[in-house]
C-alpha cells in the first residue's frame, strides 16, 4: 500500500512541477509588484485550465503525503527510537589487530636504555 501511495506522490509531484512551469508568468518575480486584488489573495479562482490543473495537483498532492504520513505513523507501533536507547554506553573492547612485534619498530622512550635493534641472540 505505502509503495502504491509513494507513487502516486512521485506522479503528483512530477505533474506539477510540469503544470507550473507550463504557465504564463504574469510578471512580478517572487510574488512582487502588481497592484492590488490578485491571486489567492482576492479569494478570486484560478481562471485557466492551467491554474485549475494546479490546483487539483496540489490537492492531490496534499492527500498523499498525508496518507503517507498517516501510514509511517501506523508502522512506528507507537516506539521511538529514543526508547531503544539504553542509559549505559556500550562497552568497547579492543581489536586484535595482529601486529605483535610492532613496539620494536618505535624508537624507545625517554630514559629507556633499550637498544634500537634486538639483538641477534
Amino acid at each position: 500500500m505505502e509503495n502504491v501511495v509513494l507513487t502516486i506522490h512521485l506522479l503528483l509531484t512530477l505533474s506539477l512541477i510540469g503544470v507550473v512551469l507550463l504557465q504564463r508568468s504574469e510578471g512580478g518575480g517572487l510574488g512582487m509588484g502588481g497592484g492590488g486584488g490578485g491571486g489567492a489573495v482576492a479569494g478570486r479562482s484560478a481562471g485557466t485550465a492551467l491554474g485549475k490543473l494546479t490546483w487539483i495537483l496540489g490537492i492531490g498532492l496534499f492527500a498523499t503525503s498525508m496518507a503517507l504520513t498517516i501510514i509511517a505513523a501506523e508502522k512506528s507501533a507507537g516506539s521511538s527510537v529514543l526508547d531503544r536507547i539504553n542509559d549505559a554506553p556500550a562497552r568497547e573492547e579492543p581489536a586484535e589487530t595482529g601486529l605483535d612485534g610492532l613496539d620494536t619498530l618505535l624508537p624507545p622512550a625517554e630514559g629507556d636504555d633499550a637498544p634500537l635493534v634486538p639483538s641477534a641472540d
